[in-house]
């Protein structure tokens, strides 16, 4: 029986977001004030889709965003946990949720080398067009209205629980890393021996504490994090339990 270790891909793995990254591929390393103005609460994936249109269309290649891309910096620790992770494969299950994009994805997990330690990725669908200019699509369409309109996380892990429990795989817990608002939805429904692991100082951290002022209940507990090497020592914590 493994642990399911869940990941959030930007300000979680990576030190940054790859989305607001890649900008300093555009003319002088920002985007027209238009462009900028035309984003829609809940609707990111459409508006980095037009951002992607505008990089193509000023002439921006595949390769120059890929050198953009590998040049993110990890979090701290986080090199050291992905090695402790692929050194106790036999121990987790490891999957990435994330609201990026399946090149950018891939292409920092490739460079890096950190591939085969996730056993599934789920994100955007991307790819690059006959022009050369890199399209996105919305993962999928869901009914959680807490959730953008592209991805609710709950719902991919539950549907990944669920599939895993069919071929008779189950986990005796869920351990789940991120920062943003968007995996405050997966995180308030663990279940009680699961771990939720906010990144300290980011959003998800922040509305899990106002959570627990308020009283809201949540079933999982709460371990916050600012190093991947903090991580290593609660998932040792819980292996030797």
């Amino acid at each position: 029986m493994k642990i399911l270790l869940v990941f959030d891909f930007d300000n979680t793995i990576i030190d940054d977001n790859s989305d607001t990254w890649i900008v300093q591929c555009a003319p002088e390393k920002k985007l027209p004030i238009e462009l900028q103005d035309s984003y829609k609460k809940g609707f990111w994936t459409e508006f980095m889709g037009r951002v992607f249109k505008y990089l193509g269309d000023e002439g921006v290649r595949e390769d120059e965003m890929r050198r953009a891309m590998i040049s993110m910096p990890f979090t701290p620790g986080m090199v050291e946990l992905l090695n402790f992770i692929r050194k106790n494969r036999d121990k987790f299950d490891c999957i990435i949720i994330s609201d990026s994009n399946s090149v950018f994805i891939d292409w920092v997990l490739e460079a890096t080398n950190f591939l085969d330690v996730f056993d599934k990725v789920f994100t955007n669908p991307a790819a690059f067009d006959s022009s050369g200019h890199l399209t996105v699509g919305n993962y999928h369409a869901h009914s959680c209205n807490r959730c953008p309109q592209n991805l609710c996380k709950n719902v991919v892990l539950v549907e990944f629980v669920d599939k895993q429990l069919k071929q008779g795989v189950t986990y005796t817990q869920i351990v789940y890393i991120g920062d943003g608002g968007n995996d405050v939805c997966p995180v308030t429904f663990l279940k009680k021996n699961d771990v939720a692991m906010p990144r300290k100082g980011y959003t998800l951290q922040k509305t899990l504490s106002r959570m627990s002022q308020n009283l809201e209940s949540m079933e999982s507990s709460v371990v916050a994090w600012s190093s991947g090497v903090e991580i290593i020592s609660h998932l040792q914590f819980l292996i030797k339990e």
